[in-house]
């Protein structure tokens, strides 16, 4: 029986290192095609949404920006029982469902994939609207990849030569290169709120 492995991207790339995760599944696409039964999802913040995804998947790989409060920069893997207690840095709004309820949600159901990890890399920054990953940030994603190939190795799932599906990946608009590329600049765009409503600069 074939083994259905989804491979997860999850965060918000609008708010600097919360994009992590769908960045590594970009690159992921860049670097390597697989076989059919592996699917690679920018699961973006759907939330709930994801959990068919989830439904169809043995093994599940996700890629996430994590507080863990250590070092900027710093990879932490946790497997299995120990994903839910680390997922997602930080919720964008009060009404976002955490990666953590759709997991619990999945469980609750009896279609959570029994086999799970999460590649989860520290923020550095947050806060920055519109703005890309920081560099500590950007470093880890080749680490980050590796570990996931390393673990789809361990099922006996090896890379195809060659660009992966990218169908279920962002607009091209918002991949990385463009996105980043295309932000203006602090003197063309300012960052620190609506300048109409801020003291001292009518």
């Amino acid at each position: 029986m074939t083994m259905r492995v989804l491979i997860l991207g999850i965060g918000n790339v609008l708010w600097a290192d919360e994009g992590f995760g769908v960045r590594c599944v970009e690159r992921l696409a860049d670097l390597h095609g697989f076989p059919e039964s592996v699917r690679l999802l920018d699961g973006g913040t759907q939330g709930l949404y994801l959990l068919p995804f989830l439904e169809e998947a043995d093994h599940l790989i996700v890629f996430d920006a994590v507080d863990y409060g250590l070092e900027p920069g710093t990879l932490k893997i946790v497997c299995n029982d120990e994903v839910p207690a680390f997922m997602g840095a930080k919720k964008m709004s009060l009404h976002q469902t955490g990666f953590q309820d759709v997991i619990a949600t999945a469980r609750l159901m009896g279609y959570c994939p029994d086999d799970l990890l999460l590649i989860g890399c520290q923020p550095e920054e947050l806060e920055d609207y519109g703005g890309g990953l920081r560099a500590p940030v950007a470093a880890q994603i080749d680490p980050a990849i590796a570990v996931a190939l390393d673990h789809l190795a361990s099922l006996g799932i090896r890379p195809i030569s060659g660009e992966g599906d990218k169908s279920l990946l962002a607009d091209k608009s918002i991949l990385r290169d463009a996105y980043e590329t295309g932000r203006p600049s602090e003197a063309e765009a300012y960052r620190h709120g609506d300048a109409r409503f801020l003291p001292g600069t009518e």
